[in-house]
């Protein structure tokens, strides 16, 4: 049984809906194993992010799955205190030949998510880590990849009557869980 991890921050709710749908698409594929593990902002003091069992379950995962929101063109600070903690398992080379893959939500349609993506890439590509990319082409007929992202899942807000309900687009939600049975199947043929 592979063991698949996504790492998130989730400020307002959206990222965390769209961590939800990701691991739906990794439960679509049989004889995987999905932990959701959240970063929160209690996490950090003094700006340092320090949480040694979630480090531990990654280093145990066979993919790790990366989100954050997009905050003015990049990753949440929460989540970059979370990266640079986990650089000691950079230099023992923990995460080196695990599968990787990406996702953002931001409160626009491009909200510059591509560089969100772009930085959780290299991120990886610095772990040694095997990049998936979400693999669809927009399809209006069913919405996935709506935004025309390749790299990994993107979201944006979804305007509604009801600002106090956290919802994401259903298209969204599709392109999430797209991109959560690729990384399953990739990681399972990975790991043969």
């Amino acid at each position: 049984m592979v063991q698949i991890a996504i790492v998130y921050f989730s400020g307002s709710g959206h990222t965390h809906l769209m961590a939800e749908a990701v691991a739906d698409g990794v439960r679509k594929v049989a004889d995987t194993n999905v932990k959701l593990l959240r970063i929160t902002g209690e996490q950090v003091n003094q700006g340092r992010w320090n949480d040694s069992d979630t480090l531990n379950q990654l280093e145990n995962a066979d993919a790790i799955v990366f989100g954050s929101p997009t905050y003015m063109g990049g990753i949440a600070s929460q989540f970059k205190a979370f990266i640079d903690a986990a650089s000691a398992a950079w230099f023992a080379r923990k995460w080196k030949d695990k599968i990787a893959a990406g996702f953002t939500h931001s409160g626009s349609p491009s909200g510059d998510k591509q560089g969100t993506l772009l930085y959780l890439a290299t991120n990886a590509a610095q772990h040694g880590m095997i990049w998936v990319g979400l693999g669809e082409m927009p399809n209006p007929d069913t919405g996935i990849n709506r935004l025309g992202g390749f790299l990994g899942a993107m979201g944006n807000l979804t305007p509604n009557a009801n600002q106090k309900e956290v919802m994401i687009e259903q298209s969204d939600r599709l392109t999430a869980e797209s991109l959560g049975q690729r990384v399953a199947e990739a990681t399972k043929r990975w790991n043969r």
